[in-house]
């Protein structure tokens, strides 16, 4: 398959080098990474490592995947990975596998099904999961267990999605969007670590899981809204 790997990016100079290196090139057509305004050497360090680096000056995680996503060149399948190296780009094939064999069009690649290093999720991380994932099952029938950030993607269900969330509701407009509109989705479980460097933009900071968990819940309960309509 022709694969495009995102990753959205912003002030990740220590980390973004072990993620591209560590992809697994024999299974990807390009490596885009989204850089959203870094202020230190990220776009530098990615260009080194071998990605093609396309600029997200507008902050907010969604804008820099949807920067990666107009730059893309024609893949049949997209990939979004984080650039803190706490994914692990080795699990790249297990998202892979279920769209080759045709038994899945999203792949959520599961941080809680993984048995993630201690430490890595944070309770605030866990408990909004649980939250989240829970609500979109009553509200929409899917079942997740996690609205991890590594994930794949066949490009014909992305534009299906029309995703538009410029910040923190990205991963879970996607899931919310593809129990809608029935893409066939699959779990995975992937493996998960602390941070390679510098500190999270939403689970290190207290405002940052705030404002990230009221974005996804608000996020969730627009599309319920949406849902009832369409019935």
């Amino acid at each position: 398959m022709r694969v495009s790997v995102i990753i959205p990016a912003l002030n990740e100079e220590l980390t973004i080098g072990r993620v591209i290196e560590a992809i697994p090139k024999d299974q990807v057509h390009e490596i885009l990474v989204a850089d959203n305004g870094s202020s230190d050497r990220t776009a530098e360090v990615a260009r080194q490592a071998g990605a093609r680096v396309v600029s997200a000056p507008r902050r907010g995680y969604g804008s820099a995947c949807l920067a990666g996503i107009a730059a893309m060149d024609n893949p049949e399948v997209v990939v979004f990975l984080d650039g803190d190296f706490s994914d692990d780009p080795t699990d790249l094939p297990r998202l892979l596998a279920p769209i080759e064999r045709g038994e899945a069009e999203l792949v959520i690649g599961s941080r809680v099904l993984g048995n993630p290093e201690p430490g890595a999720l944070q309770p605030q991380q866990r408990f909004g999961n649980a939250l989240a994932t829970r609500l979109i099952h009553l509200l929409f029938g899917a079942r997740f267990t996690d609205l991890g950030p590594f994930r794949a993607i066949t490009r014909q269900a992305l534009e299906r999605l029309e995703m538009g969330d410029p910040n923190y509701g990205w991963t879970v407009e996607m899931q919310v969007k593809a129990a809608r509109l029935g893409v066939r989705f699959m779990e995975v479980p992937v493996h998960y670590r602390k941070r390679g460097g510098g500190k999270s933009k939403v689970s290190g900071t207290l405002w940052g899981s705030l404002s990230a968990g009221r974005k996804i819940l608000l996020t969730i309960f627009r599309y319920s809204f949406k849902n009832r309509k369409l019935r």
